[in-house]
């Protein structure tokens, strides 16, 4: 079989993310930008970099292969952080402590306790402070005196950890936050003693003992997640921060600005979310800012926040737009739907926002002015600013991997350099706004097809569907590609976006609340059907689905519920049984399973198995960390007992997302030749020769 040139490109360029440059920093003086990135296109370990603004050149700070000396085989630099000028860099490589210079010089391995995580310079860049195996250590930046400040009295206690923030911090989960003056630390100490243990095994490897790890599903208790006022010097006790934690269980934010410490915490229902301020002597808390919602307060990424003049930036649902806010008021205008805030630089706001919501729009606001978008043109837009230099980034139709350039006072004074592989295959799609929803769909047709020459054709519906992401925008990605690839083997594919998605709204997000799949499936049909009115190449006699993780769920859905519509369903790591789902995610739409045993009861695909009649194949990693294979297996075994045949093929060793691995193209072949066999799809003879 000859390689196919995408299949193959997905898994050399891990689905396009190598040779992109990301994670940028300016330094404080304005004149270098910070950033990683790999050699090559196809190079798996990324290298920390600086663009000098001045000379517009690039210099390599860290190299992981000349720095561990073992060729290609290092996963590189993963992440790094500066002190507030950016002129120290710490980043872990190999489970070792690290240090580099903006201005260059030659990497230094600290003699730190391995292994290292979540290394942080202080702001004056004196002392690092980092998380190995549960205890938060610090360490002078020369390398010496390096010691615990907090360590965990029991197993499955650790500080300096604290997993749900990655809801409000733009740059991911943390758990520690320094002091300005560098004498104290923030820490959180997570406590999952409590929490249910699941055990994993590999069937593949029967040598391999159990792995065992602390999970929360619905309706089970959660890890017990406390704030403590750490100081650095002597032997000063350590200072719990005090809230009412039986009430807000949930740690979803946390800093130290110059105003002082503050911490964002959320009821169990997630109902309700708090800004408190937090004494930096008692640890007592002050509620700055408060906000309801009668089914769930959506949280933004990098609110709430502070502006150095001590405005409050926060987030506001009204006149079905979600708004920023500054001391209560809104910033954004009525239709403008705020999606994150991605930092604060002085009192300059920098956030994306979309008026449509395939887009999405950088902007900057600062009090007493109104805001004004840092790029043109469709796309979807980020960026990075501090006094004055915007690093912007937008992802489009020209690539699967974002673009990034250097703009002073408005005017692009350097490009990023990217070695992102450009993709093979050309793309051919058509944005389409279906029913009386303006449903935002992508319809995908072979390169190859003329309808006057092949005629209808089979059609694939390809979603996401679930909360917090968007398959349909302007932007070309990998799933973009994958889709058109399904299109070239003779399908006409279908992709929406329905309710639950963002960038719609509030009310659009929140219309699943205790219905996880109703409107959802509801939305696919319409979309179907209308797509079908304006393009009648879509032949409805032949109708597959194929999904993956939630659309891995939808698409079981599909063929049990509506098996008049859909003819065949590929279904990938599905959540089969909501009740063994994480519960910050699923109590926020359905509630807690005590309290709404029905909600979970009619979305569960187990109760429904007895009804398939449609093919149905089902995939599943063995190594999946977020949907266990045990909701395949059960899924499988509630239709075996129902005597409903189905096929099944689990992968061993392999995570929630193994397309961009070493089975991307046997994984996708194999989806192909079921829905070829069960929907007659095919590439015509006249095509396969060239005639």
């Amino acid at each position: 079989m000859t390689p196919d040139p995408l299949l193959a490109q997905l898994v050399r360029t891990a689905r396009f993310t190598r040779g992109v440059s990301g994670r940028f920093t300016v330094t404080a003086d304005g004149r270098t930008v910070l950033y990683l990135r790999g050699r090559t296109g196809d190079d798996p370990a990324p290298c920390l970099w600086a663009l000098d603004l001045g000379t517009g050149s690039e210099r390599l700070l860290a190299d992981p292969v000349r720095l561990l000396g073992d060729g290609r085989g290092t996963r590189g630099i993963g992440g790094y952080a500066t002190d507030a000028a950016g002129r120290l860099v710490a980043f872990t490589l190999a489970g070792a402590l690290w240090t580099a210079g903006a201005d260059g010089g030659e990497p230094r391995r600290l003699p730190a306790a391995r292994p290292v995580s979540d290394p942080r310079p202080d702001p004056g860049g004196r002392r690092i402070a980092y998380v190995r195996r549960g205890a938060l250590r610090v360490v002078r930046a020369d390398g010496t005196d390096d010691r615990p400040i907090a360590e965990p009295a029991a197993d499955d206690v650790e500080f300096g950890v604290a997993e749900h923030t990655d809801a409000t911090l733009a740059d991911g989960p943390r758990g520690h936050w320094w002091a300005p003056d560098g004498t104290a630390l923030l820490c959180a100490r997570t406590d999952r003693r409590r929490v249910h243990r699941w055990y994993g095994t590999d069937p593949a490897d029967p040598d391999r003992p159990p792995r065992i790890r602390r999970h929360a599903p619905a309706g089970t208790p959660n890890p017990d997640v406390t704030l403590w006022l750490i100081p650095v010097h002597g032997n000063a006790p350590r200072t719990p921060v005090r809230w009412d934690r039986a009430a807000y269980e949930y740690v979803v934010g946390a800093g130290w600005d110059g105003h002082g410490p503050f911490a964002v915490v959320q009821s169990r229902d997630q109902r309700t979310v708090l800004l408190l301020g937090i004494d930096p002597v008692d640890g007592r808390t002050t509620v700055l800012h408060e906000q309801r919602d009668a089914r769930w307060v959506e949280l933004v990424p990098g609110l709430p926040a502070r502006t150095a003049s001590g405005v409050l930036l926060a987030h506001a649902d009204a006149q079905g737009t979600r708004h920023l806010t500054a001391d209560g008021e809104p910033v954004t205008p009525v239709g403008r739907q705020l999606r994150s805030v991605l930092g604060v630089d002085g009192d300059e706001v920098l956030f994306t926002a979309s008026d449509e919501p395939t887009e999405t729009g950088l902007w900057a606001w600062r009090p007493g002015t109104r805001p004004r978008r840092l790029g043109e043109g469709p796309g979807l837009y980020g960026g990075v600013l501090r006094g004055g230099v915007l690093v912007r980034t937008v992802a489009d139709t020209t690539g699967a991997a974002p673009r990034a350039e250097v703009l002073r006072g408005g005017r692009t004074v350097a490009t990023v350099p990217s070695y992102a592989e450009r993709p093979v295959p050309a793309v051919r799609r058509s944005m389409l706004r279906l029913g009386p929803r303006e449903l935002r769909a992508a319809l995908y047709l072979p390169s190859w097809h003329r309808p006057s020459d092949h005629g209808p054709l089979p059609v694939l519906l390809d979603p996401y569907g679930g909360a917090a992401r968007q398959r349909v925008t302007v932007a070309h990605t990998w799933q973009t590609l994958v889709s058109q690839w399904f299109a070239e083997q003779g399908f006409a594919v279908l992709v929406t976006d329905g309710r639950g998605t963002p960038g719609r709204g509030p009310g659009w997000e929140r219309a699943v609340y205790g219905d996880l799949f109703g409107p959802v499936l509801d939305d696919q049909v319409s979309a179907l059907a209308a797509a079908a009115r304006t393009h009648p190449v879509l032949d409805l006699n032949r109708v597959g689905i194929r999904g993956w993780s939630f659309s891995g769920s939808l698409a079981v859905l599909a063929v049990l519920r509506r098996p008049d519509v859909f003819r065949a369903a590929v279904a990938g790591a599905p959540v089969t049984d909501q009740r063994l789902y994480d519960a910050h995610w699923r109590e926020r739409v359905l509630g807690r399973p005590d309290e709404h045993p029905e909600r979970y009861d009619a979305c569960s695909l187990l109760r429904e198995a007895p009804r398939l009649t449609r093919p149905l194949l089902l995939l599943h990693g063995l190594a999946d960390p977020k949907v266990p294979p045990a909701h395949t297996l059960r899924l499988s075994d509630a239709l075996l007992t129902a005597g409903r045949p189905h096929e099944v093929l689990l992968l061993p060793g392999a995570g929630h997302q193994p397309v961009g691995g070493e089975l991307t193209e046997n994984l996708l072949r194999h989806q192909l030749r079921f829905l070829r066999g069960h929907l007659d799809a095919g590439v015509p003879d006249s095509v396969r020769t060239g005639q």
